[in-house]
């Protein structure tokens, strides 16, 4: 396997779990922009994100339904390749069903099951465009001690990811100072410092990205044809976080790609075109009410 393809496993299997290590979000919106690179890409994000917690069982379990949706802008040069302003749009819309399960005071297990469609939606709604994504996990938390921490254990299977079979995946953070945590896991590894009530200073390697459907297939100069795109980086940036209240915040953060690549896949999901590898400036900012 490609480092391409291995790095892509990677993200897709493990951002579930920081979905489920992190407090989900009741908002978000959020935008992100890579600008142009020796490539000559520029990619911009929105995301709009929201989450309704149903207590059950006598408010010991929680019923969570949301939604995540995500629109790309990918811009690539005309010359490239045909039909290259067939990639200028993406979108992204993500239904999440999920079950937290009160097992003691310490453990919770949850359950999350992700229809997806991802497109460029040029010719309306395609069978191809749909996949369902599985996540079954638990995690241990303990807050009311010297060193609060939090554990993340489970499995996810992706419908898009090239091993289909499910993956584990593992997610620790901590608080080790009164002032400072840290987070060692995959998608995100990190670490804040808490400088005053409401301001926060953070480091973070992580992974981002997406896999999406090409509806008007790409049939390159080797005659190869492109059916999908998928793009992964890993990541480094600096960020500050200011916090309204408890729950509301906005945050801001900037960095640098270590490694990313950006290609055209068939329908083996083979990497048969490059579109982008090269290093490029990342920048994130965003409003968010948590839970």
């Amino acid at each position: 396997m490609g480092h391409g393809r291995r790095l892509g496993l990677v993200f897709f299997v493990f951002s579930v779990a920081l979905t489920i290590a992190q407090t989900p979000d009741v908002f978000r919106a959020e935008y992100m922009l890579m600008p142009e690179n020796s490539f000559d890409v520029r990619t911009t994000r929105i995301k709009l994100l929201a989450n309704v917690p149903i207590p059950v069982r006598e408010k010991k379990d929680f019923v969570v339904l949301g939604a995540e949706y995500n629109k790309f802008d990918y811009t690539v040069p005309q010359t490239t390749l045909p039909n290259a302003a067939d990639l200028s749009n993406f979108h992204v819309l993500d239904v999440n069903f999920a079950y937290v399960y009160k097992w003691n005071e310490d453990w919770r297990f949850i359950g999350v099951v992700t229809p997806r469609w991802a497109s460029t939606f040029t010719d309306g709604i395609q069978r191809e465009d749909f996949n369902i994504n599985y996540t079954a996990g638990g995690y241990k938390e303990k807050k009311n001690v010297e060193k609060p921490y939090r554990l993340v254990l489970g499995l996810s299977y992706s419908a898009t990811s090239p091993i289909q079979v499910p993956l584990p995946f593992v997610y620790y953070e901590k608080r080790f100072r009164p002032n400072w945590a840290y987070t060692i896991g995959v998608p995100k590894t990190g670490i804040k410092l808490y400088t005053k009530k409401q301001h926060f200073l953070q480091a973070e390697l992580f992974l981002d990205g997406y896999y999406v459907n090409i509806q008007n297939n790409i049939l390159l100069s080797n005659n190869n044809l492109s059916t999908d795109i998928s793009h992964t980086a890993l990541l480094l940036t600096l960020g500050y976080q200011y916090k309204f209240t408890k729950d509301i915040s906005v945050y801001l953060l900037g960095g640098h790609t270590i490694t990313q690549n950006g290609v055209l896949r068939d329908r083996d999901r083979q990497n048969i075109f490059t579109l982008n590898n090269g290093p490029g400036l990342y920048f994130r900012t965003g409003f968010r009410i948590g839970i």
